[in-house]
């Protein structure tokens, strides 16, 4: 199967049977309309020093490709058009609704990222983040970017502000062992998405700092968030969100291999989900299928006392069946700072999705929030993590170690 067919058919939601067919028989597009593949005829002049494939697609950009923190062959064209950039539209100008708004179309068990930041929590349903992937967004003064690579399963939140300016990130078209690579427009520097990373161009070598996010069904938001807010249905584009245009992606034993070069562990299916926790420079990773059995586990990362707390299966696999929401449970793995007020706390399951820790008694949600007790009424902090497949946490954190159990 072709590169393109492979794409066509993960981005138009149909199976990998009928690929060839559909990258023969859909009419190629021009109008940018999010999810959808385009492909134009071009007439790019080869780039010095970078790979045809790229050159291809990059005669036009401003990217500096002399300085790259990668070897430039491990970037590979997701979208084959003259110029890939924002075919898949990042979200600019993001519009909100309140929770009884949003749960006249979400679901309960619809997966989303929840960003928490100043007293103010958000919804960024998948549904809509598999068709635009970025979202660039503020909470007040504070400018945030939300991003999700489907191909990866990343939800990450970064702070967009480099050298006291904010840049606004789009889909450069590009994929590094099949993970999102992001663009700014004011540098037009080449960014990974999972880790954050100028790759290529001006600022390669600079990191954007991450903000916590989390994995999260839309009853467990609205349940902890009942003031707070969801991207809205209407973003402007046209788009019928909540169809999955990636439809048994996850199911698959191994990544797209067109975007993907690396070796894949075989401790656990390539495909299996893991909490991918990272602080600084040290990573670990809590497999979900351990992590499930055991409900919670306290640990140490970079030097940071945290703990991974494991959910009823009550979320939705967004990259399996074609409703997101009707996809199979997945379950949630969260994980949190395990310091509350400077005293580190050690936590156990207890039931459900309760757990309670050994130095005050006190009896804490999955959702960090303590319901009983002498901490009642406190919440613990999201540490930074990802909901990942596990060959994309081996791909960028191959040296790390894991939580086995």
């Amino acid at each position: 199967m072709s590169k393109l067919a492979a794409t066509v058919a993960l981005v138009m939601g149909v199976t990998a049977c009928s690929a060839a067919s559909v990258a023969d028989t859909t009419a190629p597009s021009t109008t940018g309309e999010p999810g959808i593949i385009t492909e134009t005829s071009s007439s790019n002049t080869a780039v010095e020093g970078v790979p045809d494939e790229l050159a291809s697609v990059s005669a036009a950009w401003n990217t500096d490709f002399t300085q790259a923190t990668i070897d430039l062959a491990e970037l590979h064209v997701g979208i084959p058009a003259a110029d890939p950039r924002d075919l898949i539209r990042p979200i600019d100008s993001p519009a909100f609704e309140s929770v009884e708004a949003g749960s006249a179309w979400l679901q309960a068990t619809d997966p989303g990222a929840v960003v928490e930041l100043d007293g103010n929590a958000r919804f960024y349903p998948l549904s809509i983040m598999t068709r635009h992937e970025i979202v660039n967004d503020s909470f007040g003064d504070r400018p945030v970017i939300v991003t999700y690579c489907p191909l990866c399963n990343t939800a990450i939140a970064f702070d967009p502000e480099v050298n006291g300016e904010t840049l606004r990130f789009g889909v450069s078209g590009l994929l590094r062992q099949s993970d999102l690579v992001m663009w700014d427009d004011t540098t037009e520097s080449l960014w990974q998405q999972i880790t954050g990373e100028a790759i290529v161009g001006e600022l390669a070598g600079t990191r954007l700092d991450p903000i916590p996010s989390a994995i999260l069904s839309w009853a467990d938001f609205a349940e902890r968030h009942p003031t707070g807010q969801a991207l809205a249905f209407d973003q402007g584009f046209g788009v019928q969100y909540g169809a999955n245009p990636y439809v048994g992606y996850s199911s698959r034993a191994a990544p797209i291999p067109s975007f993907f070069d690396g070796e894949i562990d075989t401790r656990y299916p390539a495909l299996s989900r893991v909490v991918g926790v990272t602080m600084e420079e040290a990573s670990k990773a809590y497999p979900f299928e351990p992590l499930s059995a055991a409900r919670v586990v306290n640990d140490e990362v970079g030097g940071e006392p945290i703990v991974v707390l494991w959910g009823a299966p009550d979320t939705a696999d967004a990259l399996d069946t074609s409703v997101i929401a009707n996809g199979q449970q997945v379950g949630t793995g969260v994980a949190y700072f395990a310091t509350v007020d400077g005293r580190e706390l050690t936590f156990e399951h207890s039931a459900d999705d309760l757990f309670t820790d050994t130095e005050t008694g006190s009896t804490w949600t999955l959702l960090g929030d303590a319901i009983e007790g002498p901490l009642a009424g406190e919440r613990l902090e999201i540490a930074p993590h990802r909901n990942e497949f596990w060959f994309a946490f081996q791909a960028f954190f191959g040296d790390a170690p894991v939580w086995e159990g």
